[in-house]
């Protein structure tokens, strides 16, 4: 059976337990019977990314080297930003189920009043985040949320950014250069989980944006505050990141 298990989808269809069962005539219950029996479940998946990248090696030792053991006295910031967020308003409530369950419900159709994105840098020493909303998402805000980042360090601190690949944080070599105590440190290419900030952008969309309903754009930037600012109250470095 689990061979036969490799035949391909019939009718379009993406593979199922009702679709094996006709493709091996067989009845239903046998094909499901088999499915957990062998721990396998059709509907169940996981993605992965796996890197081209030719200089992986090297570019994750570096990347994981910053947050393991940074230079004394500097700055390790892990930047991203997360693109689109929709305000997205709709009406909401709870309701019981037939089987006497309250869950949470949400009208089908909501009002588009527009969308942010959202800058944000992971301080690897303190798991601190500071953020910014803007209206665009061009090279010259990236530049202005980096400069504004590191405006209140001292003239003397060096500072190491940990960005992905986005040509947005790369075709800027006149910034750079302008700025010598500052070092672009890329992950490599496919491989934007190595930044720490992604994680955050998973707890933010977690906590802050799932099944959430926005009135104007200024309510979800204050949502935005809000929980940046609780966040930061709790703040912690990542597990085995050096506190330097």
């Amino acid at each position: 059976m689990r061979a036969q298990l490799e035949l391909s989808p019939q009718f379009g269809a993406t593979r199922d337990g009702g679709s094996l069962a006709v493709a091996l005539e067989v009845s239903d219950d046998a094909v499901w019977r088999v499915l957990r029996k062998e721990g396998i479940q059709l509907q169940r998946h996981r993605s992965w990314y796996v890197s081209t990248d030719p200089e992986f090696a090297a570019k994750a030792a570096d990347v994981i080297g910053l947050y393991l053991n940074p230079p004394q006295k500097a700055l390790v910031l892990s930047v991203d930003e997360k693109p689109s967020i929709e305000a997205l308003e709709r009406a909401r409530g709870y309701v019981q189920t037939s089987s006497g369950k309250i869950v949470q419900r949400m009208k089908s159709t909501y009002k588009r009043h527009g969308t942010v994105n959202l800058f944000a840098a992971l301080e690897v020493a303190t798991g601190i985040i500071r953020d910014k909303a803007t209206q665009t998402k061009k090279r010259a805000d990236s530049q202005a949320f980096r400069e504004e980042g590191n405006a209140d360090q001292p003239s003397e601190r060096q500072i190491h950014v940990i960005l992905d690949n986005l040509s947005t944080h790369k075709r800027n070599d006149e910034w750079p250069a302008a700025r010598p105590r500052v070092t672009s440190r890329f992950t490599p290419t496919s491989a934007s989980w190595l930044n720490q900030v992604e994680t955050w952008f998973g707890i933010f969309q977690r906590k802050t944006l799932r099944n959430a309903s926005f009135a104007s754009i200024d309510q979800l930037i204050g949502a935005i505050r809000d929980f940046t600012a609780a966040y930061n109250e709790n703040a912690a470095p990542s597990s085995g990141a050096s506190a330097r």
